[in-house]
């Protein structure tokens, strides 16, 4: 049977997978258990090796606006003008965010350095 020009088998499997998926992503421990022992090591993480793949993500996001616009301007028709102006956006988005941390992080290094030992 159709229904809005949707099957209405379709939409009965759609329901059974979302209901499928919501029950797998429910929780099988009992909160009222004992909390396990939770493995830290896996959850630690390099400062400097977040940051540097921070820092390569706008770099590359900056990267790809510029070689959009080059191109948008060349005449390639590939390219429309609503992605170039997307990828700027986030380019700008994530550099304004990265100058943001940078901030942070001179304000708490002369917090600390101010500090009497």
């Amino acid at each position: 049977m159709r229904a809005g020009g949707i099957d209405s088998h379709a939409i009965d499997a759609m329901v059974a997978q979302l209901k499928a998926a919501a029950a797998r992503a429910q929780p099988t421990v009992n909160p009222l258990q004992a909390p396990r022992q939770v493995d830290n090591s896996a959850t630690k993480v390099d400062f400097s090796a977040a940051l540097k793949g921070a820092l390569d993500g706008v770099a590359t996001a900056q990267n790809k606006a510029d070689q959009m616009s080059q191109k948008f301007t060349m005449g390639d028709d590939s390219v429309n003008l609503s992605d170039v102006m997307i990828s700027m956006q986030k380019a700008s988005i994530g550099f304004q965010a990265t100058v943001q941390v940078r901030n942070k992080l001179v304000s708490a290094y002369q917090e600390m350095m101010n500090m009497q030992v």
